[in-house]
């Protein structure tokens, strides 16, 4: 499309994708993508935490065998960063989980399905392979077992059981954009689809004649509700009563490799290793749950330190090559990006996530010359000075 082709010239870093999107999503759609909780305080703070290191560089040193492929639980990847999930993502883009998840087979990175997306996990595993599966999962194993069946069979070897959603966070700020759960037709949301007809033809006109009124379709073992219907919540309750006893359930019933999402506190992230997590994921939901949480950054050093046997990503406020190579030098392994992966698609659909995921390998690459390193195993707490208090 010479739309989208045109749109992502001008697209010269990750933190361009978001007024763009701006521009291309109805007010309520990119309200939901772009909302966190309450005052934002913790999304402002998951982004400038990177603020408070600088980079130690080294000169002199012959870079020219860069190279910024990691090993993450026996598999290797062509980057240090992945796409992390992200619900309704084919609200925002035609098939939007399909075609973040088929750029990041194309990369040789991971994407992890989001439980609240409205595509079947089925189809999108069938066309990237490699796909891994994030869960939402209630205090209920009878309702818990049958997903996580059926996530076997359809083929995921990796789930993602995120933790810090015991119930959702405060976010008027989706009221003040016009978004709702369940969503709710009005004159506003009319109005914003008719002045934004690429959004409104391309994604939701195309969505509805080619595959009927979207339904959350991955949040139990049966197809969930349509997005429009008035007891869609009912697929998000009973979340509270989740608690360690059902990890250990899940971790007897699950095969594959489990990964712990919402992780800050180190001693947490002890007692999920104990009860089966092979990797964690610091997280603060991009700042969409307790406003005022630690941000990922901040939390990161003390939870490697905690759990020094296992693999610790990372997720929050990286928008740059840099904030990927700060994290990994404070221990992480690895690093997932959401929102800007998310708009990508909704400007440029699988060339527009192709287009973001190369923006931020170049930065990497360039990076890694100019801190004097061929390999992401050569970054070290002792690259970072941490600046005084501001």
């Amino acid at each position: 499309m010479v739309g989208a082709a045109s749109r992502l010239k001008s697209i010269l870093c990750l933190d361009d994708l978001e007024a763009a999107a701006r521009r291309h999503l109805p007010r309520p759609v990119f309200g939901y993508v772009s909302g966190s909780s309450e005052t934002r305080r913790s999304e402002r703070d998951s982004r400038s935490a990177f603020e408070d290191y600088a980079f130690l560089t080294r000169v002199l040193v012959d870079v020219s065998q860069r190279d910024q492929s990691v090993t993450l639980l026996g598999r290797s990847y062509a980057a240090p960063f992945g796409i992390a999930p992200m619900g309704i993502s084919a609200l925002s883009a035609y098939r939007g989980d399909i075609v973040q998840a088929r750029a990041a087979q194309a990369a040789g990175i991971p994407m992890a399905l989001s439980g609240s997306s409205l595509i079947p996990m089925e189809d999108v595993i069938a066309e990237a392979p490699d796909t891994w599966f994030q869960a939402y999962v209630p205090g209920d194993m009878t309702r818990t077992a049958p997903l996580l069946d059926r996530v076997a069979k359809a083929g995921y070897k990796t789930l993602v059981l995120t933790v810090d959603v015991p119930i959702l966070g405060g976010r008027e700020h989706y009221i003040r954009a016009g978004f709702s759960t369940p969503l709710r037709p009005n004159l506003r949301l009319a109005w914003d689809g008719i002045t934004r007809p690429h959004w409104l033809i391309g994604t939701f006109l195309r969505t509805l004649l080619g595959h009927g009124m979207p339904h959350f379709e991955n949040s139990y073992a049966t197809r969930g509700a349509p997005i429009l219907a008035r007891n869609v919540m009912r697929d998000f309750s009973a979340r509270d009563h989740l608690n360690w006893s059902h990890l250990s359930e899940i971790r007897r019933l699950w095969k594959g490799t489990l990964i712990v999402k919402g992780i800050l506190h180190p001693e947490d992230a002890i007692r999920a290793r104990d009860h089966g997590a092979e990797a964690i994921i610091v997280s603060n939901h991009g700042g969409r749950q307790l406003d005022g949480a630690i941000a990922p950054l901040h939390a990161l050093p003390g939870v490697v330190a905690a759990v020094p046997d296992i693999p610790v990503m990372i997720d929050g406020g990286i928008r740059r090559g840099t904030d990927v190579l700060m994290a990994l030098a404070l221990g992480a392994k690895f690093a997932f990006i959401g929102r800007p992966f998310n708009y990508a698609a909704s400007i440029g659909g699988e060339a527009g996530v192709t287009h973001a995921i190369n923006l931020l390998r170049e930065e990497i690459n360039r990076d890694m010359a100019m801190l004097g390193i061929n390999h992401c195993a050569e970054l070290s707490p002792e690259m970072l000075v941490k600046r005084a208090a501001r």
